[in-house]
């Protein structure tokens, strides 16, 4: 009997923060077992629900959702949209470069669809939301990471970016607050890439998903109200300010030069078209949401549960030796860094499959983000706090069994790992 196989199309495609590993997991779950899951920014398993408010909305305009929508999106939530990009300081937005979609992610394969022909390339940031890479090249496009810079807390570099541009190129992604460093971007850097966009003729798409989930007093800006002689489409959804995943409602604006883009444009609304409309019920959920009162504040907040979390986990795992990682400023991640030297692993993949069999907490590699060296990962900071000292220390002492069984445990470490009077063990 022949085998039936998948397309070609897959071949290049990763998607690894719910790859093997997930799927390692869910057998152990599957035999009984319980795992910390540090892997997957899904808000609700950590007891952070929607708004009360945005779920009241949702269930009274049921009975008004049984038909399709328009195929760009019901009135009440495009025009919440086009209110909040004004807020945003976004110029010249109407109803019509509004398109709603089933979350983000269903925009962002969208929209490189209608962009990228066979060949073309596509800007990506290294490390990157690895949706993104997927895409591409399910578009037919070719994937071109540009290096963001850890040594220089993960800011894009500007000479690679520049570099790594050909004629084949379409678009330049930037995913602001990233994911999955939890850096946010000053003003300057946006500037320097919109610069960039206009001097190669470049399509920006600008990744906002996390652009309320602010620690440390921060303010995000808006590509878009910077960009506005650059077509710029800005991606946005309920999912993480609003703790609402499942919803699936997510929004596309597109600003700027829209008369260079009107062919580009027309593509979407092809696309938008042919997928008739976003989830109605979803879709309800937005006008409440942005108009509302914005309780991810009291989240991120001094004092705040994830302002709390983010701390503590920052503290414990850059407490390991070996172990240093960028304070994150912003979503709902970091990406820590294993030193070679004292972590000499080969295929990170591996190394954390066995660290999942070993503790039960579940990571994802670096390379997942597609950076190219297995000496990273992220870690969510989403469990409340007894867990999160549980996972890290679970984690710790995998890692110190790992340095002593590869000679790389040293006398400081063993020091620096004795309790000083009065100070409490966490890991």
């Amino acid at each position: 009997m022949n085998s039936i196989k998948k397309s070609n199309k897959l071949a290049n495609v990763l998607y690894d923060i719910r790859g093997p590993i997930m799927d390692r997991a869910k057998q152990m779950e599957d035999e009984g077992q319980q795992l910390i899951k540090l892997n997957i920014g899904n808000l609700a398993v950590f007891g952070f629900d929607a708004p009360e408010e945005i779920q009241l909305d949702m269930i009274r305009n049921l009975p008004n959702s049984s038909g399709y929508s328009d195929s760009k999106g019901i009135f009440a939530a495009r025009k919440a949209v086009m209110h909040y990009t004004q807020e945003q300081g976004i110029k010249g937005v109407t109803l019509e470069d509004i398109y709603l979609g089933n979350g983000a992610s269903e925009l962002i394969a969208m929209a490189t669809n209608a962009l990228l022909d066979d060949g073309d390339e596509l800007l990506l940031p290294m490390p990157d939301y690895p949706l993104w890479t997927a895409v591409t090249s399910l578009s037919g496009g070719t994937p071109v990471h540009y290096l963001c810079d850890e040594a220089n807390g993960w800011i894009p570099d500007l000479d690679d970016i520049r570099s790594k541009i050909t004629p084949r190129t379409k678009g330049l992604v930037v995913i602001n607050p990233n994911n999955p460093t939890g850096v946010l971007y000053p003003d300057s850097v946006l500037q320097a890439l919109i610069d960039i966009a206009r001097e190669f003729n470049l399509v920006l798409l600008a990744d906002e998903v996390y652009d309320k989930v602010l620690f440390d007093d921060m303010k995000h800006t808006a590509m878009a109200s910077l960009s506005t002689d650059v077509l710029t489409l800005t991606f946005n959804s309920l999912s993480k300010s609003y703790r609402a995943c499942g919803y699936r409602a997510g929004w596309l604006v597109i600003s700027g030069d829209k008369q260079a883009g009107a062919d580009y444009i027309e593509g979407l609304s092809m696309l938008a078209n042919m997928k008739l409309c976003a989830n109605v019920p979803g879709q309800w959920a937005i006008q409440t949401a942005l108009g509302g009162y914005q309780s991810i504040n009291d989240l991120v907040c001094e004092g705040g549960r994830l302002r709390r979390q983010r701390d503590l986990a920052y503290e414990l795992i850059t407490a390991i030796p070996g172990v240093s990682c960028v304070m994150p400023h912003a979503a709902l991640y970091m990406f820590p860094r294993l030193d070679p030297e004292i972590y000499p692993i080969k295929d990170d993949r591996q190394f954390f499959l066995q660290l999942l069999e070993a503790t039960r907490v579940m990571l994802v590699q670096g390379t997942g983000f597609n950076w190219p060296h297995p000496d990273h990962f992220r870690m969510v900071f989403l469990p409340h706090e007894p867990d999160l000292r549980e996972a890290i220390g679970r984690m710790a002492k995998f890692l110190k069994d790992y340095r002593i069984k590869h000679g790389t445990e040293r006398p400081e470490f063993v020091q620096a790992a004795l309790p000083t009077e009065g100070s409490v063990q966490t890991a």
